[in-house]
């Protein structure tokens, strides 16, 4: 029988979604084949979108998924939100040696939903950051499901590999492919006789290598702005493997953005008129962030609260004075205008 955590987990993820089709323009998934049907999965994504993108993985991983989150967000106004979503605390050396030791608690509930065939979700690059390259790979999830799988070596395990590929992680209406990588069974390290530090090493090797392959652009090098640049140039809908093909091509063969002419800035400044409140109030939150790495996550949280409360807003005004066809005609066209904005904002003349 559903509890009220549970109805509250599923209706959020169904929400997120039904929405993530609005806010980004094409949203391709590949690779779910790749996992087991049977077995515990840790999830194991890149991590540069912010709170984007446990988001994005836990809308289209099957069924409930336990993350790995902060743990000094687990403040009492907002823990039980935190539990109902699956999150359990994890503490950095910046929180406080004494901190530390709530992870071992932590780390036995870990132990305890991988025994049960439970999914889990864990950055192993330990850091959010801007770049659409891997950073380097922590051994976190590597110990953590080693230990686990050694402790019950008769559940089967899997460490996933997952790629969040952001055409433009700041950007709404823009492309997303995620990709799932093939799946690194634990228990085959078990039969090795190296020496466990060895064999955790080896599984940190394994996951970084799997979580390149999911990348569009997995390492840094002296063109990567340039394939960054490219990347806002090609179609979306191509297929993970067409794109990382592309971003070896010449530069001369792709279609070249061109600089938005006066007259177009004028169209776009105009359309941001009809929804010039949410896009303010938008705005303002956006400044509130230093760190830029939020800031997709804040347009995104925007798009699904205070854009419809917008919308809700002015159409009830609207049938107040005005009856209900004028309203749903007001609100049809800012939705619309907003639409609008977005594709001329993302096009390339």
């Amino acid at each position: 029988m559903l509890n009220i955590k549970s109805i509250f987990y599923f209706s959020i993820k169904s929400l997120l979604k039904a929405f993530t089709p609005f806010y980004f323009r094409h949203i391709r998934v590949f690779g779910r084949e790749n996992l087991p049907k049977e077995g515990a999965l840790l999830f194991s994504p890149n991590h540069q979108g912010a709170f984007l993108d446990p988001i994005l993985v836990g809308a289209y991983v099957p069924g409930k998924l336990f993350s790995l989150t902060r743990g000094d967000v687990f403040v009492p106004p907002y823990r039980w939100v935190f539990e109902a979503l699956q999150m359990l605390p994890v503490f950095r050396i910046r929180n406080g040696f004494s901190s530390l030791k709530n992870n071992d608690t932590t780390f036995d509930r870990c132990h305890e939903i991988l025994k049960q065939g439970k999914n889990l979700m864990m950055f192993s690059e330990g850091l959010h950051h801007k770049e659409m390259f891997l950073y380097p790979v922590s051994k976190g999830s590597s110990r953590l499901i080693f230990n686990a799988q050694k402790k019950y070596p008769d559940n089967p395990m899997y460490l996933i590999p997952v790629g969040i590929n952001y055409q433009d992680y700041q950007r709404p209406w823009k492309g997303l492919h995620l990709v799932f990588g093939t799946a690194i069974p634990i228990q085959k390290y078990l039969s090795n006789s190296e020496k466990e530090v060895h064999l955790i090493n080896q599984i940190r090797t394994d996951l970084a290598q799997g979580m390149k392959d999911c990348l569009w652009i997995p390492e840094n090098s002296e063109d990567y702005t340039s394939k960054v640049d490219t990347l806002q140039k090609i179609d979306s809908r191509e297929s993970f493997k067409t794109i990382r093909q592309l971003l070896h091509t010449p530069q001369s063969k792709i279609v070249k953005s061109q600089k938005k002419a006066p007259f177009i800035k004028a169209v776009i400044y105009l359309l941001r008129l009809p929804n010039a409140l949410p896009l303010w109030i938008t705005k303002r939150l956006i400044k509130s962030f230093s760190d830029p790495i939020f800031h997709g996550s804040v347009k995104f949280a925007a798009g699904l609260v205070i854009f419809p409360i917008w919308f809700v807003f002015t159409g009830i005004i609207a049938a107040y004075f005005a009856g209900i066809a004028m309203s749903a005609g007001l609100v049809s066209f800012f939705i619309l205008i907003l639409y609008i904005q977005q594709r001329i904002i993302n096009s390339n003349f």
